[in-house]
């Protein structure tokens, strides 16, 4: 773990000085998350308006409504678009039928599903060729468990906590394996994993880590960060599994008390009563400018010095999705890859 001290919000001389704020890093966008916004923002420019989005395109309000005020119309199934439309996959996946039902509408689908979520997705094709039982650690309901649930429904078992493990039943002890969502707690995770195998002796691991670098590098900030906090507050939206679990994270790692907001018009000034250092960090969908608003905030009500606490640098990069490439390079546009969003100057006005 590194700490570096950035420059202090600049600050009313008459604001009192309460505090400190330590902003964990890293924070913010993941790799997947900025090749789907990107793939929506550059469809909107090569294409036109209107540009369909099946469900959100990632789980970020601010987002979501940025990008439809640039032309993006967001559905929940695929019926709701105009045959023959153009229809973006949102970065959570999406399942075999969805794909089927997009086809047979003449639907011109860009696929912006996640690399690693495509990932689990293969994993489950695989294990299910094999005639094996498995069993998807995740959020019932969520898109991401859907998607990957689709692949393989008569194979696929999901199991939404660790006390969930006792209600499951397979057919054969012996040939089980688990996958998981990529957004989930390390720490729960590895508890279901846990009580699974106490009941499968035999369970199979996956191939690989299904949970996401990025989620795993943002929940090791906030269990570094959180012992030195008496509050940490999380920037992402209500229906970001990655962003509730920080929450849950920073109170599990010895914050006092943890909070999510949206914006930072959300933050309620008797949350910092009695309070020494503020903890910041951010969901893998939420946009830089969201957490320079908190820190503004915060700066205006006294908590103007920031350090920056760093585990883990990220620099991965993925192309954006190849139906898009082909037409941008078939026009003559210049590649275009997703960019790694700049973090800009925490020299910011408080508010």
């Amino acid at each position: 773990m590194t700490s570096a001290a950035v420059d202090r919000p600049s600050v009313d001389a008459s604001a009192p000085r309460r505090g400190r704020v330590l902003l964990a890093a890293p924070r913010g966008y993941c790799a997947g998350v900025d090749r789907a916004v990107v793939a929506v923002e550059k469809a909107l420019e090569h294409y036109g308006a209107p540009v369909y989005v099946r469900k959100e395109i990632v789980h970020n309000r601010h987002v979501v409504e940025t990008l439809a005020a640039r032309g993006a119309v967001f559905v929940d199934e695929t019926d709701e678009v105009p045959e023959g439309a153009r229809l973006v996959f949102s970065a959570h996946g999406v399942s075999p039928a969805v794909r089927s039902a997009a086809d047979a509408r003449g639907l011109q689908t860009i696929d912006a599903t996640c690399p690693l979520v495509t990932k689990v997705h293969k994993e489950a094709v695989r294990f299910a060729a094999d005639d094996m039982d498995i069993l998807l650690i995740g959020h019932d309901g969520h898109e991401e468990v859907e998607g990957t649930q689709g692949e393989a429904p008569e194979h696929i078992q999901v199991v939404n906590s660790p006390d969930a493990v006792d209600d499951i039943e397979v057919r054969d002890p012996e040939r089980v394996v688990w996958i998981s969502q990529t957004t989930l707690s390390v720490d729960e995770t590895m508890e279901t994993v846990r009580r699974l195998r106490e009941k499968f002796p035999h369970l199979q691991d996956p191939p690989s880590d299904d949970i996401c670098y990025a989620t795993q590098n943002r929940q090791v900030a906030v269990k570094k960060m959180a012992p030195a906090c008496d509050v940490v507050i999380t920037v992402g939206s209500l229906n970001s599994s990655n962003s509730v679990r920080l929450v849950e994270v920073a109170l599990d790692a010895g914050a006092r008390t943890s909070y999510r907001i949206d914006r930072a018009d959300e933050l309620d000034p008797a949350w910092l009563e009695g309070a020494a250092t503020v903890g910041v960090t951010s969901g893998a969908s939420v946009p830089e400018v969201l957490v320079d608003e908190l820190l503004a905030r915060l700066a205006g009500l006294g908590f103007g010095d920031v350090e920056e606490v760093r585990t883990a640098t990220e620099d991965l990069m993925f192309s954006l999705p190849r139906e898009l490439r082909t037409d941008l390079r078939a026009a003559g546009a210049p590649d275009a890859r997703p960019r790694r969003e700049g973090r800009r100057s925490l020299d910011v006005q408080p508010v």
